[in-house]
């Protein structure tokens, strides 16, 4: 039949794996280790001859199944699937760069992401923090040394969207590995693969999961690097096709020697939040832009950032790239407003962490997820007081309007 549309293909990916006994969703395999008759077939599996499972700290049936699904997800080569987001993101940096290596960032990051870059800067690691939504700031920081250029798709909080096309065409004429961190936009909103990203990460935990119930996170091989050209390969993996190298090094690394590994648990409730990733990125986003029109006219809010407000530095190049213009949003409420007066006066809106819940989610920024900045860094990164970042989600827009309404009253 016809190529299948993008929530059909993630319903039906179990299935093309035939499951036993005619089930719908690939089974729960909880074993750590797998047995074989002819002690040959083990060793074939270590050495990379024969398919199969030896330790489920690299994989097993169930996040096998996970994986293939975000591998068509994201229309990649290759996936893994890791304990965290944090873990997915940390894993490209750890198993390929080395000590004197240089990477380009773009310098609007999620707060710990930041935190771990600068880890890096302290085990040998260069790093060139640049505003990445214009990609001649990109090309400006480029040296010898460098291997790869690390973005995300919006920003967190401020939602910049990084100069994602054009930097794309860049890393390609420098034979750098672009890496794009998908997780605030998800593979329905956007596939990195369009502008030629090497690496794709998500969060799990995010929209691909959804409800706010579970941990994971992945790395997509897209297929487009060729790693050959890649001088951090291990000699070892080098036996492999050479488009598997890079994602055989980030599995042999990542899992085996670090362990940052998904139990078979999350990966299955992982599997099923992702059946209605696009019905729920379709309400978020919906909600998301009636609530940006609502807040842009109100006197109480001084600020709002979203990509889908026309006067968003990034609007016309967000609604070229993304099928929507995602559901997250920051707003500054007026200097005179307390913010945490106006957050206690929510009812349904719930103040929390975390991002991509089917529930609207509000946390005031500057004290909380980027409170260890200090105060210079946040002033810097144009981070107010009075700034609140808002994860929407599916719940009736009457409802969220009236509850924004009757707070700022």
């Amino acid at each position: 039949m016809q190529k299948k549309g993008f929530t059909t293909t993630i319903l039906h990916a179990d299935l093309e794996l035939n499951p036993e006994h005619g089930a719908l969703h690939q089974a729960v395999h909880h074993s750590v280790a797998y047995g074989y008759p002819d002690a040959t077939d083990l060793a074939g599996i270590f050495q990379g001859t024969v398919q199969g499972y030896a330790y489920s700290r690299q994989s097993n049936p169930t996040l096998n199944a996970l994986e293939k699904k975000i591998t068509k997800m994201e229309n990649g080569l290759s996936s893994l699937v890791f304990a965290t987001g944090m873990s997915a993101i940390a894993t490209p940096f750890s198993s390929l760069l080395r000590a004197g290596d240089h990477i380009i960032s773009s310098s609007f990051l999620f707060g710990n992401t930041s935190s771990l870059l600068y880890t890096l800067i302290d085990l040998g690691i260069e790093i060139s923090f640049v505003d990445a939504t214009d990609v001649q700031n990109v090309a400006d920081a480029l040296q010898e040394n460098t291997r790869m250029v690390f973005v995300e798709t919006i920003a967190n909080p401020v939602t910049q969207v990084s100069h994602l096309d054009a930097i794309g065409v860049f890393c390609q004429t420098h034979n750098l590995l672009y890496v794009v961190d998908n997780t605030m936009t998800s593979p329905y909103l956007f596939q990195p693969e369009t502008v030629h990203a090497s690496l794709i990460i998500n969060s799990l935990t995010k929209y691909i999961s959804g409800h706010g119930n579970v941990l994971g996170g992945s790395i997509t091989d897209t297929g487009l690097y060729d790693w050959t050209q890649y001088p951090n390969i291990n000699d070892s993996y080098k036996k492999f096709a050479p488009n598997i190298w890079g994602i055989t090094q980030i599995k042999k690394k990542g899992l085996r020697d670090m362990g940052a590994s998904l139990s078979s648990d999350s990966a299955h409730r992982i599997a099923i939040g992702a059946e209605t990733l696009a019905l729920r990125m379709q309400r978020c986003c919906h909600n998301a832009q009636k609530l940006a029109a609502f807040f842009s006219q109100h006197p109480k809010i001084n600020k709002v950032y979203y990509p889908g407000n026309p006067d968003h530095p990034q609007h016309t190049r967000a609604k070229t790239l993304f099928r929507h213009f995602g559901a997250i949003m920051c707003i500054v409420l007026q200097d005179d407003i307390d913010c945490f007066a106006f957050l206690n006066a929510l009812e349904l809106v719930i103040a929390s962490t975390n991002l991509g819940d089917t529930r609207t989610l509000a946390i005031p920024v500057a004290h909380t997820i980027y409170y260890e900045m200090g105060a210079q860094r946040r002033k810097e990164m144009g981070i107010p007081d009075t700034m609140i970042r808002l994860s929407i989600g599916i719940e009736d827009i009457d409802d969220l309007l009236h509850d924004f309404q009757q707070a700022l009253e």
